[in-house]
């Protein structure tokens, strides 16, 4: 798959697929003249983070255990008198206290660490993260793991963390850590179909949500119209994104492929499977609701080469092949997205 996408691109796609399209002015994308994934990510890291200090990195209770001369949170008396530490004038106590020490900081700490080792860095990148670092010596690091990015708990107050650990999140699962210094690599995760296949698929739902206000927005389970006896046998029906309104309603699938049609001895038809999925989608759910009678279908890829918009009706029910050109100002996506559900720029 070679969909040639800016880096100012996919930072718009991420900022929409996450839902966190008010974080996305924490850079201006425009002014990045690097076309490098890598640069990208380090610099909204740089200026998030930078925010963050300004404000004060945020602090909770965290639990503390160790020898002290004054009396403090709970005493374990076991520790204590194995080690004689009362004859000295001490206690093992158990308290808590007040510290940055904590995950989400943490977290922030070791992606920065890892970044400054990317050998395909931008030298002065490098050198602001040398900086920010330096900020961060209370914080231990630690070793990531697929699984600690879920374990952080946020709140209202230090929301803003939840973009920095995101954007973290997914440096983490495209670096490759080496122990010499400056050799680690950051993988084009573009590169990736089924990463960027997920990505494009809640880039386009979140899209609809955020930018109008016409249609509710939401993925759908569709049952097969069969007996009962035999309907646990029937494999489960998703859509991507289903869009309804009071009096009409649409369904979309996307689907990141290189090529929207597909050619058999040089002749180009339509993705055979993709259009008997959308038909099962729309011909089954006819039987759930009297909107679903004339339900729309729209199959959306990313454009490659040529940009294609075909539209038909198949059986009361109109279909659209559309792609959608990535490579191009953000501004003409976001008409391009639009007029596809015709709603119209105001």
């Amino acid at each position: 798959m070679t969909v040639e996408i800016p880096v100012q691109n996919i930072y718009y796609l991420l900022c929409y697929a996450w839902n966190k399209l008010d974080e996305s002015e924490i850079v201006d994308v425009n002014k990045i003249e690097s076309t490098k994934l890598v640069n990208l990510f380090a610099k909204v890291l740089i200026n998030g983070i930078t925010h963050l200090l300004k404000r004060g990195i945020d602090k909770n209770y965290i639990l503390c255990s160790q020898e002290i001369s004054t009396i403090r949170g709970k005493i374990d008396l076991g520790i204590s008198y194995r080690n004689q530490l009362f004859s000295r004038g001490k206690a093992y106590c158990t308290f808590d206290e007040f510290h940055h020490n904590i995950l989400h900081n943490q977290i922030l700490k070791t992606t920065i660490f890892n970044l400054i080792h990317v050998k395909d860095l931008d030298n002065h990148l490098r050198e602001d993260l040398i900086r920010i670092y330096h900020y961060f010596h209370q914080i231990d690091k630690i070793t990531l793991s697929p699984n600690i990015f879920s374990k952080v708990t946020l709140h209202r107050n230090n929301y803003f963390y939840y973009f920095l650990i995101n954007i973290c999140e997914l440096l983490y699962q495209n670096l490759f850590i080496s122990e010499e210094p400056n050799e680690s690599k950051f993988r084009d995760f573009v590169r990736d179909e089924n990463k960027m296949a997920y990505l494009f698929e809640e880039f386009i739902r979140n899209f609809y949500k955020i930018e109008q206000n016409r249609f509710a927005v939401r993925r759908e389970d569709i049952f097969w119209n069969v007996t009962p006896d035999v309907k646990n046998l029937f494999p489960k029906m998703q859509t991507d994104i289903s869009l309804e309104s009071i009096d009409k309603k649409i369904i979309i699938d996307t689907k990141y492929y290189k090529d929207a049609l597909q050619v058999h001895f040089d002749h180009e038809s339509i993705r055979s499977s993709n259009l008997f999925q959308m038909y099962s989608y729309l011909k089954q759910g006819e039987y759930s609701s009297k909107i679903n009678e004339k339900a729309e279908g729209i199959i959306i890829y990313p454009a490659v080469e040529k940009e294609l918009l075909i539209s038909t009706v198949l059986e009361n029910h109109k279909i659209t092949i559309a792609t959608i050109n990535l490579n191009q100002e953000w501004q003409l996506i976001h008409n391009s997205l639009l007029g596809l559900i015709n709603i119209s720029q105001n």
